[in-house]
């Protein structure tokens, strides 16, 4: 047995053993949980929304947009590059794809867009060509094609999307069209 001296030391470090283990597992467990664009696209290949009716389509739609919602900043980049949730915002309706849009738009860009609309019509067009002026010089410089798969569209879900400098929709609210001048 051990001696009265020894065995406070034994415990504590039994104990700080317990603690080291306790914390590992908590981290495993918070990185399992943390949403990546790789869970997304996992779950965006997983479930097929053509197959589904009314409700359950809804709800899959939700569950999507609560998982773009989830991720980090890098990650949601990630995830427009690898583009997960062109296949099923394709094969949305229209007031799908405008209450998808609302569901990932952060309440940041929400503000801006209210601010926007307030604007004069003037101010409005000004801040319109002078925005597309600066991305067809960025698209220029970067000598970069327009959309995707041949088309020329843009989908906005997220507050970042103006770093990507192809394409911003300023009403946030539509899948756009833009005209390819080559």
């Amino acid at each position: 047995m051990l001696s009265q001296r020894w065995r406070p030391v034994c415990w504590a470090g039994v104990t700080i053993g317990v603690i080291w283990l306790l914390a590992l597992a908590g981290y495993r467990l918070v990185g399992n949980t943390k949403m990546t664009a790789a869970k997304v696209k996992e779950y965006a290949e997983s479930v097929d929304i053509s197959q589904l009716k009314d409700d359950a389509r809804a709800k899959a739609i939700q569950g999507l947009a609560d998982r773009l919602n989830a991720l980090s900043l890098e990650e949601r980049r990630t995830a427009r590059l690898e583009q997960e949730a062109w296949n099923w915002f394709d094969q949305m309706t229209e007031a799908e794809r405008a209450g998808f849009i609302e569901a990932t738009m952060p309440t940041g860009f929400k503000q801006m867009l209210v601010s926007f609309e307030q604007l004069p019509d003037d101010k409005r067009r000004k801040a319109v060509d002078d925005a597309l002026r600066r991305l067809k010089e960025a698209r220029a410089r970067a000598g970069l094609s327009l959309g995707r798969r041949g088309t020329n569209s843009c989908l906005l879900y997220t507050s970042d999307a103006a770093d990507d400098q192809l394409c911003v929709d300023l009403g946030g609210r539509r899948l756009l069209k833009k005209k390819n001048t080559n």
